[in-house]
């Protein structure tokens, strides 16, 4: 039995544009049900003497399956280049490597969480808060130094009576202000070696201090220093072993 103007091609089915591939699959499906209201509408009509032969749509069964697999073939390739294009393999080779991302959240582990935020201007005070994952504020504290720069700020994951707060990832913000009360901009970052790459939702991520932090926001990135090896097998370093 054919099915007509709406049968899939499946030479021009394997395109490996988006818009190619989403009409194809919604032509197999188009032809795939008119195929079965036309089976079943037969299969009601036909000769109870003169049966119809099964051969015809067994084969048209067959030739819609192999078209819908390579449609499936191209989602996942496109899903794989998709994955190199949006960096997760150019993100693997930060693993191991100090790195600063400009980012507002970070993760609350073993009783700490880092950040470093920058003043573009000096400023006549500084706010700092944090904020838990409902925007509510969990801690807040003056700052000591304004001046312009990179300025460290770690937070021992205490609430304000004191309590200890649950691991999760949590927000600082920075309000500061000039002398005549103009606001100064600042910039949050995290840093940290990095410990793992993963992909979640089409979005390339790295691991910072046990956060998660897109990789297109990464501003630096350093070699660690090593240490260990710095020192001689019999616990020297090389300055005491030359003297």
């Amino acid at each position: 039995m054919t099915v007509g103007a709406t049968t899939t091609n499946p030479t021009t089915s394997t395109t490996n544009s988006s818009s190619s591939t989403t009409t194809g699959a919604d032509q197999l499906a188009t032809s795939f049900n008119t195929f079965l209201t036309l089976l079943t509408t037969q299969m009601k009509n036909q000769d109870p003497t003169s049966p119809m032969d099964s051969t015809q749509f067994t084969q048209q069964l067959v030739q819609m399956t192999g078209v819908e697999q390579q449609l499936q073939t191209n989602d996942l390739l496109k899903q794989l280049v998709g994955n190199t294009s949006s960096g997760i393999s150019a993100a693997v080779s930060l693993i191991g490597k100090d790195v600063r991302a400009a980012t507002d959240t970070a993760a609350l582990a073993n009783g700490q969480a880092k950040w470093t935020y920058a003043l573009d201007t000096a400023a006549n005070d500084t706010k700092i808060e944090v904020l838990d994952a409902n925007g509510t504020v969990v801690h807040a504290e003056e700052a000591t130094d304004n001046k312009a720069g990179d300025h460290s700020f770690t937070w021992d994951g205490k609430g304000p009576s004191g309590n200890k707060l649950p691991d999760g990832t949590y927000t600082l913000r920075v309000t500061a202000s000039a002398a005549n009360g103009a606001a100064v901009n600042s910039t949050t970052y995290v840093q940290g070696v990095v410990t793992s790459v993963e992909q979640a939702n089409g979005t390339t991520m790295i691991t910072i201090n046990g956060g998660q932090v897109p990789w297109d926001q990464v501003t630096s990135i350093t070699q660690p220093a090593a240490t260990a090896s710095n020192s001689n097998t019999d616990g020297q370093t090389p300055s005491s072993a030359a003297a």
